[in-house]
């Protein structure tokens, strides 16, 4: 049977695999030329997003549906071991990887966060999931921008974003706010064994803020990177920053 999930794999060594955030697709991680570093990267469209499609029958949209397609693929793909990246909405898929999968070693959490929504952050989603059904392109070209902290410089990055973005129907989207508001806290899982983990924090972020994350104690304890200047995506608005992050905890250089 095929996988659900479209993917792109390449490159040789311990195994990476990337899981992008919410309206965005494997295109996310081009920037980084992942080519260049020694390990093998699986690259994976969750459900709904990119060129996956989201067969979730069950009504109850959730995170543990994605991080099973997820599972699903790698095993048809005969993965013994791997780490990884998720960025956003993909660091949540990511934790319920690292709670259910024993196969799943180290995780970075990119621009994402553990714990669980605010009971107001859930009205928020749940709005988000009722606006999308009955406008979807003014929801999308409202959000996006607002990803990036400097929109005049990214303008390129927001405008292909949001073409992409406008290819999803509007059940993807909304079964993806949903599914976010949903998860629970993974707070005492990171605690558990903190260098497992590995949080990357964009200085200006508005949608993980930084004071938030900063005032939360168990993060004494796991591998902190800020990455000055930027806003939630931090791959696109600092790239080197990035990679030098993903060499240093994942991989090395490969020679020439």
């Amino acid at each position: 049977m095929l996988s659900l999930l479209n993917y792109k794999q390449f490159g040789e060594g311990e195994t990476v695999v990337f899981l992008h955030g919410f309206l965005e697709s494997i295109s996310m991680w081009e920037k980084l030329s992942l080519e260049s570093i020694h390990f093998q990267s699986i690259l994976i469209d969750l459900p709904g997003h990119g060129n996956s499609k989201n067969e979730d029958n069950s009504l109850v949209p959730s995170m543990e549906y994605m991080a099973n397609q997820v599972i699903d693929t790698l095993n048809q793909l005969g993965i013994k071991k791997y780490n990884v990246v998720g960025h956003s909405m993909g660091g949540y898929v990511a934790l319920v990887l690292k709670k259910i999968d024993e196969r799943c070693k180290k995780v970075i959490l990119l621009n994402s966060n553990f714990w669980e929504d605010s009971s107001e952050k859930q009205k928020d989603r749940i709005r988000v999931a009722d606006i999308v059904f009955k406008n979807k392109n003014l929801f999308l070209k409202e959000a996006i921008p607002n990803l990036y902290n400097n929109q005049i410089q990214f303008k390129v990055e927001i405008s292909n974003l949001l073409e992409e973005a406008l290819k999803m129907d509007a059940f993807s989207i909304a079964y993806a706010s949903l599914a976010m508001s949903k998860r629970i806290d993974f707070t005492e899982l990171v605690a558990h064994k903190p260098t497992d983990f590995v949080i990357v924090q964009g200085e200006l972020d508005a949608i993980v803020p930084k004071l938030i994350m900063e005032s939360k104690d168990v993060l004494q304890n796991v591998p902190y990177y800020l990455i000055k200047n930027t806003g939630h995506m931090s791959h696109f608005e600092n790239p080197n920053e990035i990679k030098k992050m993903l060499i240093k905890e994942l991989g090395n250089v490969e020679s020439n």
